[in-house]
Formats: C-alpha cells, sequence, structure tokens
C-alpha cells in the first residue's frame, strides 16, 4: 500500500499559515508539496488554476499551497478511512478553512509556567481559566470566601505539597495538596501561600536554578504567580524567612494546613512563638466547610471523572472474562482511565478475586482469579483535581453460586435503599445507620451472624456508609457525619460485606460464605430535588451482570449477543 509524505513548514512559519492557506480551495490541491524553511517549494502534477498567484512571493505561495496539499491529504485519508461514518461526514463538512485556521498552531510567545495553560492547552482550557474548568474568577472568590469565615487579624499559612521520593533521585508521579490547589489552582510542588485581608494572597514560589530546570522542567516562578496565578503579591521562596514571620507577629491568629507535609515555615522563630502562645490552629475545619458544597464548574468535572472512571471499568469487566490474573485487571483500569482523559487513579486500585475481595483495601493486586469466584474492583481516577470513588463486584465466570447470589441481593438492596434516601436535609449519619438496621436484619436471616449477636455486624462490615467526596477521596473530612447534605454535596454510598475464609476477629460466619467480599458502591450528587447517581451507567442488577459476562466474542452482531457457556 502506497504511502504520501506530508512534510509542513517549520514551526516558525506556521504563524502565517492561517491567514495564507484559506485561499486555495480544496478541489485544487492535487499534489505533494514540500516546502523548505527559506520558501523553495517542489510539486507536480498542479493545475493551472492551483498557480493563479504566480505574482505573489515565492515563501508565501509554498507556505499556502503546502498548508493546502495537507490539509487535502488528511481529508481523503478520512474519507477513505471513515467513509461510513456518519461522524466522519460531519467532520469532513467543516469549512476547508475553519479546519486550517484551528490546525494552524505554534508554540511561539508561550511562557512555560510549569503547568497546563490556556495557551499551551486550548484544547483543555479556556481563556481566564487556571486549571482545566476551573476560572481565575472563581479561585479568586474561593480565597475571599475563606478570608470572610475566618476570624478578625487572621494569617491563612497553605503550604503546597513536597515532592515525595522514591530514591534519592526518582520522584514519585507529584499530587498536589488539596486545600493549596483549591485556594492557589497552582498544581506545583514547594510552594507557600499566604493569606489575609491586609495582603491579599501573597505566594512565595521555589527559587529555580538553571541546573534544575535541565533537570526537572520549567515551573512556575514569581512572575507567574502574579500574572497568572493572580497572587496580589509574590517573591521567591527565599526571601519568605524575612517576609513571613514579621505577617505571624502583626496577626491575632494563624491558621495552616497543619497536615501538609511540608517544614519551611514551621521552624520559623515567630511561628514557634505563635505555637507556644495557642495562636496557631488548622486550617482544615474552614477549607473543608468551603469544599463541602461543589460550585457548577466542579460537578461538571466530577461529572467527567465519575463518567470516565464508569467507562473504563465497564471495559474491565468486559476482559476480566477471558483475563483472570488481578494485575491484567488493574492495568486495564488504569489504561482505559488515562486514555479517556484522567491523569491519574485516584487511588490503588483494588482488584480482588474470591477471598482477596473480603480484604476491604486489597492492594496487592498479584492473584489469580479461579472460575466461579467473585471479583471486586475499588477503581477510581483523577479529572483535574477532582476524583471519583465506583466499586463492583460481579462473577468473571458469568454465574453466581447460591451462597454469593444471596450475599450480593441483599447488599444490592441496600445499596438502592440507600441511594433513595440521599437528599436535601437527610445526612450520611442517618444514612449510614438505616444501613446497619437493614444489614443486620438481613444477615440474621441469612444465618450470618446469630440472633442477639449483632455486635458481629462490626467485624464483618466495619466500614460506614459512605463519605463526602471531592479533591480528596474522603473529602471534608473534619465535619460532621450528621451534617446535613444540601444540592452540590456529593458523596458515596457503599454497603459490603467482608467475610474471611478463616475467622479473623469472634465472628462464626457458615462456611458456605466463608471468602467472600462484596462492595457495591456509587457516587451520588445531591440536588435540589433529590440526587443523581453519577456511576448509575455500570451494570450492578444480577441480570445485567450475568449477561454482561456472557456475552459472546464473536465478531459479528448476532455472535456478540450469543451466550457463553456459564462455569459449572
Amino acid at each position: 500500500m502506497g504511502r504520501t509524505k506530508i512534510i509542513f513548514p517549520k514551526a516558525n512559519d506556521l504563524d502565517h499559515v492561517e491567514t495564507l492557506s484559506a485561499e486555495i480551495p480544496y478541489d485544487h490541491c492535487k499534489s505533494q508539496v514540500r516546502v523548505s524553511g527559506s520558501g523553495e517549494r517542489r510539486q507536480a502534477g498542479q493545475t493551472s488554476e492551483s498557480l493563479r498567484g504566480e505574482e505573489e512571493s515565492g515563501e508565501g505561495r509554498g507556505l499556502r499551497e503546502a498548508a493546502a496539499a495537507g490539509m487535502a491529504t488528511a481529508a481523503r485519508f478520512l474519507r477513505r478511512t471513515l467513509r461510513a461514518s456518519e461522524p466522519a461526514s460531519q467532520l469532513l463538512s467543516i469549512s476547508y478553512r475553519s479546519i486550517v485556521g484551528r490546525a494552524a498552531y505554534t508554540t511561539r510567545g508561550i511562557i512555560d509556567v510549569g503547568q497546563l495553560t490556556p495557551k499551551s492547552h486550548p484544547e483543555l482550557l479556556a481563556d481566564e481559566e487556571i486549571t482545566p474548568g476551573i476560572t481565575s474568577e472563581e479561585y479568586i472568590s474561593r480565597r475571599k470566601r475563606l478570608l470572610d469565615v475566618l476570624p478578625e487579624k487572621s494569617l491563612a499559612i497553605i503550604a503546597s505539597a513536597d515532592q515525595q521520593m522514591m530514591t534519592d533521585v526518582v520522584p514519585y508521579s507529584f499530587r498536589q495538596n488539596g486545600d493549596y490547589l483549591y485556594i492557589t489552582g497552582c498544581t506545583q510542588p514547594g510552594g507557600v501561600a499566604v493569606l489575609s485581608k491586609e495582603t491579599g494572597l501573597c505566594m512565595f514560589m521555589p527559587d529555580k536554578h538553571k541546573e534544575d530546570v535541565l533537570w526537572e522542567g520549567q515551573t512556575a516562578g514569581v512572575e507567574a504567580a502574579v500574572d497568572f496565578f493572580k497572587a496580589d503579591k509574590a517573591f521567591p521562596l527565599s526571601e519568605m524567612k524575612k517576609i513571613l514571620p514579621e505577617m505571624i507577629e502583626q496577626s491575632k491568629m494563624v491558621y495552616h494546613n497543619a497536615k501538609a507535609s511540608t517544614s519551611s515555615y514551621r521552624n520559623f522563630d515567630a511561628f514557634c512563638r505563635a505555637s507556644l502562645n495557642n495562636k496557631v490552629k488548622d486550617l482544615t475545619r474552614y477549607t473543608d466547610e468551603l469544599r463541602w458544597i461543589k460550585s457548577k464548574s466542579e460537578i461538571k468535572l466530577m461529572r467527567e471523572s465519575a463518567s470516565i472512571v464508569s467507562q473504563s471499568l465497564l471495559q474491565t469487566m468486559l476482559l476480566s472474562r477471558t483475563h483472570r490474573e488481578e494485575s491484567q485487571l488493574a492495568a486495564k483500569i488504569e489504561y482505559e482511565c488515562k486514555m479517556r482523559g484522567a491523569q491519574r487513579m485516584a487511588f490503588h486500585p483494588v482488584v480482588g478475586g474470591g477471598a482477596n475481595g473480603s480484604v476491604i483495601h486489597y492492594s496487592r493486586n498479584d492473584k489469580k482469579i479461579k472460575t466461579g469466584d467473585l471479583l471486586l474492583m475499588d477503581v477510581g481516577c483523577e479529572y483535574h483535581g477532582y476524583l471519583s470513588d465506583l466499586t463492583r463486584t460481579w462473577p468473571p465466570c458469568g454465574r453466581f453460586s447460591a451462597a454469593q447470589e444471596e450475599l450480593y441481593s441483599l447488599i444490592l438492596e441496600t445499596n438502592k435503599e440507600c441511594i433513595k434516601l440521599c437528599k436535601p436535609g437527610a445526612s450520611i449519619g442517618e444514612i449510614h445507620r438505616h444501613s446497619v438496621k437493614m444489614l443486620i436484619s438481613g444477615f440474621q436471616e441469612l444465618g450470618v451472624i446469630g440472633k442477639g449477636k449483632s455486635i458481629q455486624y462490626n467485624y464483618l462490615n466495619p466500614t460506614a456508609i459512605g463519605h463526602s467526596l471531592g479533591m480528596d477521596i474522603h473529602d471534608s473530612t473534619t465535619l460532621s457525619k450528621n451534617r446535613l447534605l444540601e444540592p452540590g454535596v456529593i458523596i458515596t454510598i457503599e454497603p459490603g460485606i467482608y467475610i474471611p475464609p478463616v475467622p479473623i476477629l469472634n465472628e462464626d460466619a457458615p462456611d458456605r460464605y466463608r471468602g467472600i467480599g462484596i462492595r457495591i458502591e456509587d457516587d451520588v450528587l445531591i440536588t435540589e430535588s433529590g440526587h443523581e447517581v453519577l456511576t448509575a451507567s455500570v451494570p450492578k442488577e444480577i441480570s445485567h451482570l450475568t449477561t454482561l459476562m456472557n456475552m459472546g466474542g464473536g465478531s459479528s452482531t448476532a455472535e456478540a449477543h450469543e451466550p457463553r457457556a456459564a462455569c459449572s
């Protein structure tokens, strides 16, 4: 099969392409063109009409025709490969000029601030957005709201996460501290943000040397703090020891994100004196309050995060029919999430086959799933700072055993009934108490725990029914479980049962239930009228799961819907 090679102009010439290329009609682009950086042009088989601009300069004409030929070839290729698809015809109906206009792209003039910007990634960030989906106006509003709830003459010190190292020279993948990201939008390590009504936002940015740039790449500095992150003031981190102590001494109270790993300011004499005088408090209870209710833009990001992990888990469920290694399925879910736009997993995936599913935070993912065993997968992804958290349990072989189905039906019914309770005015604590009553009654009816031995319930399900979800998996953790739910809050609903293969605690479940772990978890948005299940697209009904697992693997549509032989 022959190939056509298209060589586009050099990057420093591309800023001319948008205006020059649009004059050449698509139908007249019939040749392969090569344009050198100096404007040299080679062509073959051109029509006379395509040469109608002979009086123009060789460079301008060459650039026009190079772009035209490239787009024409791309269009022809799309027509051949996507001929029968409606999306392809819609794409090719777009005007040639608009395609070239969008394709013309240059990195000239783009300042690298160490993270995505509207100029470097216009496909991800709109103008005025600091992180995808979140505008500078929203970040400024968050700072104002924080200052409004802090006592007068207070100073907030919000440190970024530190870069954690795997070895002396090998870093782990970096994830930003939630509070620092929420207030600043900066996704990079090493900075300290200071906020007060007197100074506004003051950012201390890591000092960078040429050697650091060589090894680690560009990062945001003082100029980016003011111009991009919209700080009121900014200084190199090396100057913090001169500036921050005075700010501490002039404040009545100092609040900081105490769980942040950095110690860059904690050994300052002024901070130590304030701490001894009981003037230093944890900021988390204030930021947890702000992060409890999500804005419209945050909800949009969390919907996308839930959609990504839902689609990815469905693909992984299909793969589990033929690939029974926990490690392979862990790799599959991560691959699918990242291919759909997630930056990372929200946590290390739980892929527990058989008895491994009874280990609540199982992480080894190194066993082979046996025929007849259930598979529990607890997964989530991060989409531009916002997380999802989803669990499904199913039989990869295509059929539940009688004991598995009895337990699964109880957990499923509890999941659905608890989701019905998710509405404004309810609380996680109230929903949890309802789930406990349902499960204790169901376990006693099945004989999993004896009558009058409800204490054994805690041995088989020591988890809460759910938690708040947002920029962290367990978000707004300082707020009471009895806090009333409001529109814009997102929580998980995740009933489960975890029966080890042999008794670990003082419980005596029957042998037929031994080695079974089941959890069904959904992400639920509280709305004005009730709730919206963000992960509802992933099957959890027994009939849906068995149908999915028994679908054939043939190439034709008919074959794909033929049931496979169920496991014995």
